[in-house]
């Protein structure tokens, strides 16, 4: 007696294909070829950052197969360029001419005459014009940066050589007003007396070559553009240069709470002048103090402990420029 099969089983005797399968099992047993890369399988993630990228450098962008597109990385900084910020800044430097490289404008910004100017400027010399977000200019100003909605790219600055720089103002048939500087540090203190140098006829500023501030970001943005207009020099030795600008009648006046000659007393106002600002916290170093031909002192009030660096340049400098107006 045959055993019940399984419901709807069926049991056939025959060995080998049946007809009408066409060979079906042969191509079973061949297979579909090898599995294709996981870039070339347009529904994978692999495949459609590869489209990505290829709509991308079709665009004129770069791109490789498998990478993401470029657009959504963040370029590095591989230049020592700046990023000069502020209404004021920026258009003052825009007039000079100097060579920027990109003009940032933010989304929707308040125009006034200077923004207009400014895109004025931009346009008529060739400089690129880039609209970006609010967010993307904080981060470009840095942490305590005020861009007021624009920015500008500029090339690393142009110092001066120091005889040089000398030597074109007595070209000029002017009596030298310089500014140098022994150990200031603070990028914003040395915007402030290029600042006071333009407003007081100072015809430029001198920095030592090590432990000083350098004419950065923050330093044009407190020059409020002057870092355009006034020259600044690169001493190796401020020493050394200060006592070669004495052999060609030069006066060297540094800045001192304790000088021995009193500001309104100073007599040499109209003779060719460099004034020295020492640091606020250690002054005048002791061989800058023994090259000066007098140490000038600026009266105070005896609540005051003492005057930061880029006050103390501007009280001398307005003081200098009223003397050689009152003797004009």
């Amino acid at each position: 007696m045959a055993k019940p099969g399984r419901p709807g089983a069926s049991k056939n005797g025959k060995k080998g294909p049946t007809k009408g399968t066409g060979g079906k099992n042969k191509r079973s047993l061949e297979g579909r070829g090898p599995t294709p890369k996981a870039e070339e399988r347009a529904w994978h993630p692999a495949g459609k950052r590869k489209a990505a990228a290829e709509r991308y450098a079709a665009a004129g962008g770069k791109g490789a197969p498998g990478q993401k597109p470029a657009q959504q990385r963040r370029p590095k900084k591989d230049d020592d360029t700046e990023i000069v910020t502020g209404r004021n800044s920026v258009l003052e430097a825009l007039r000079a001419k100097i060579p920027a490289t990109a003009f940032y404008i933010a989304q929707r910004v308040e125009m006034d005459d200077r923004v207009k100017e400014m895109l004025s400027i931009a346009t008529h010399r060739g400089i690129p014009v880039l609209e970006v977000t609010r967010p993307e200019l904080d981060r470009m100003a840095g942490f305590d940066g005020v861009h007021q909605g624009v920015a500008i790219k500029v090339p690393p600055y142009e110092y001066a050589h120091p005889q040089d720089l000398l030597e074109e103002i007595i070209d000029r048939d002017q009596t030298p007003l310089l500014v140098a500087l022994d150990g200031v540090t603070d990028p914003r203190n040395l915007g402030a007396i290029i600042r006071s140098t333009a407003a007081f006829g100072g015809h430029g500023v001198i920095l030592p070559q090590r432990r000083s501030a350098s004419v950065n970001s923050a330093a044009w943005k407190t020059s409020a553009g002057a870092a355009a207009r006034i020259p600044v020099a690169i001493a190796p030795n401020l020493t050394s240069t200060l006592k070669e600008f004495k052999k060609q009648g030069v006066f060297v006046l540094g800045l001192d709470g304790g000088g021995d000659v009193s500001l309104p007393a100073l007599e040499l106002a109209d003779r060719p002048v460099v004034i020295v600002v020492g640091s606020e916290g250690k002054g005048l170093s002791r061989l800058v103090t023994e090259t000066c031909d007098q140490v000038v002192s600026i009266p105070i009030s005896a609540a005051t402990e003492s005057l930061n660096a880029g006050i103390a340049a501007s009280v001398a400098l307005y003081q200098v420029a009223t003397m050689r107006a009152a003797q004009d």
